[in-house]
């Protein structure tokens, strides 16, 4: 089964949070995807964020989650496995198989930190092996701070350290060759320098002690800091191919300054692109990204009222009813004059010209793109008691065209003023006329582009070339009438009657 959503969140931490709460302000459904791995998990409390210093991590996610909840945000237990997009929505599969869909996906899965293969280190991680001094150089202030480096960044670490104690000792096996400057300015601190590795990390409980080295020394240390390698959780998005951008931290997704990938319906926050920011950016960000997701879709919505369904549902759910209650003077007068069978009206809106031909002994199908035009259609043919004789659906076209052949096929769509694709359309409803059957086409306001009438001359020069863009073998049809605007035509029987500023054409298989 498959769930939808307007947007899905994936991640639950600061950045997933701020994301949804923006979201969901905005009146967005959103569903937020939470797998309970948060990267700050393994700390007791935060520090540096405004408002919330020294709160545990686990009560922001839980404040955040109620705020998120409280205007109808939803949450989800789960992990993604796999996600799939396309030009109009994102589909994501969670490891339990269910699948959701959405318009827009927000990524704030964050990383992981692979710290090195050493006993004792990760088991202390976020306690007395830290990884930030701004969030946690306060708590071990004055002590004895081990700085052990696994890149050329562990130099700036080290340095920034010697702001929280004058006793830091820096273990420089992960710097390699140690710059002469950087060296001279350590020690000019009084940073101790320690070049053989660290293999082990001692003490009791969470307490650390000392650490041993390779060469057998054991250097006393109250606290560790050390920068793991930043794994993003991403794998998921491989599918999509997304851009990346290749940094000191390894390659991360590649967003712009409101978040959004290289595909057009993900978005990605907080730590899954930028490792460094810590709980109060990865917030703020996410707040534009979530901003961001949300302008993108009303500007999609927007365009979305020119469209055809769009457009005409608008029109007809606007108004409490739309038809005059009259039959298209045109479609009388032409199908009077034929033999009653099986009729197809496109674009039938309200039902009018089709249960006139029910009347007139028509089995007719209206169809239309406006649910609104066709349940009133529905309940007008109940009310005159042809429902046996009219029905009526709603289906956009070429796609939604019904199946089977007609005798009379009708078309009086193309005043539409948004875009349609009225040749295909007219491919279409030509395919559906039965042999010996009318195609007639009805337009109230503007020529069809095959139409070449202007004021002097309103008969069309050469039906063939008009057949032949329609796709249409000339051979195969007579042309019964082909004209426009308001005129006296005569049809088939002989009578006399008005084309009321329309163009049309009747056509005979």
């Amino acid at each position: 089964m498959q769930n939808s959503t307007d947007v899905l969140v994936i991640g639950a931490g600061p950045a997933g949070l701020s994301a949804a709460l923006m979201l969901v302000r905005a009146r967005r459904a959103v569903t937020v995807v939470d797998a309970g791995s948060g990267r700050n998990r393994f700390a007791e409390h935060m520090h540096g964020v405004l408002g919330h210093e020294g709160l545990a991590p686990g009560e922001l996610r839980s404040r955040g989650r109620a705020e998120v909840e409280r205007y109808g945000g939803r949450f989800v237990a789960g992990t993604v496995s796999l996600v799939e997009a396309d030009d109009e929505s994102v589909t994501v599969t969670l490891v339990d198989g269910s699948v959701w869909r959405a318009r827009a996906l927000v990524v704030a899965t964050g990383l992981s930190d692979e710290l090195p293969d050493i006993p004792g280190l990760a088991d202390r991680w976020g306690r007395t092996v830290l990884h930030c001094p701004y969030c946690h150089g306060w708590e071990v202030r004055g002590q004895t701070i081990g700085v052990l480096t696994t890149s050329p960044l562990g130099a700036h670490q080290a340095q920034l350290l010697t702001q929280w104690s004058d006793d830091v000792v820096v273990f420089t096996a992960g710097l390699g060759e140690l710059d002469p400057a950087l060296r001279h300015r350590l020690l000019a601190r009084g940073v101790r320098l320690v070049s053989s590795p660290v293999i082990e990390v001692r003490g009791e409980g969470d307490r650390i002690d000392a650490v041993r080295t390779a060469d057998g020394r054991e250097v006393a240390v109250s606290a560790i800091f050390t920068a793991g390698r930043p794994v993003p959780h991403d794998g998921f998005l491989d599918g999509l191919d997304l851009v990346r951008t290749e940094g000191p931290l390894g390659a991360m997704i590649q967003v712009d300054r409101l978040g959004r990938t290289s595909h057009p319906r993900v978005w990605a926050a907080g730590n899954v692109v930028d490792p460094s920011a810590n709980v109060p950016l990865s917030m703020g960000t996410a707040s534009f990204v979530g901003a961001g997701v949300n302008a993108a879709l009303v500007e999609e919505d927007l365009d979305r009222v020119a469209a055809p369904a769009a457009y005409w549902e608008g029109r007809y759910a606007g108004d409490e009813r739309v038809w005059s209650g009259r039959v298209n003077r045109t479609v009388a007068d032409i199908a009077a004059s034929l033999p009653s069978g099986t009729a197809l009206d496109l674009g039938c809106g309200e039902g009018g010209d089709a249960l006139w031909l029910a009347e007139h002994g028509w089995q007719v199908t209206g169809v239309d793109i406006s649910e609104t035009a066709v349940a009133r259609a529905r309940e007008a043919a109940a009310s005159a008691d042809l429902a046996d004789r009219a029905r009526f659906v709603r289906a956009e076209l070429p796609g939604g065209m019904p199946e089977g052949s007609f005798d009379l096929v009708s078309a009086s769509f193309l005043h539409s003023p948004v875009t349609l694709d009225r040749l295909e359309i007219l491919r279409a409803a030509a395919s559906r006329v039965a042999v010996g059957g009318h195609l007639l086409v009805v337009s109230h306001a503007s020529m069809p582009p095959w139409a070449h009438a202007d004021a002097q001359h309103a008969d069309f020069p050469d039906l063939h070339e008009e057949l032949a863009a329609l796709a249409l073998d000339p051979s195969a049809w007579e042309t019964v009438i082909a004209q426009t605007r308001a005129r006296p035509i005569t049809v088939p029987d002989g009578t006399e009657s008005t084309i009321d500023d329309a163009v049309l054409l009747l056509l005979r298989r």
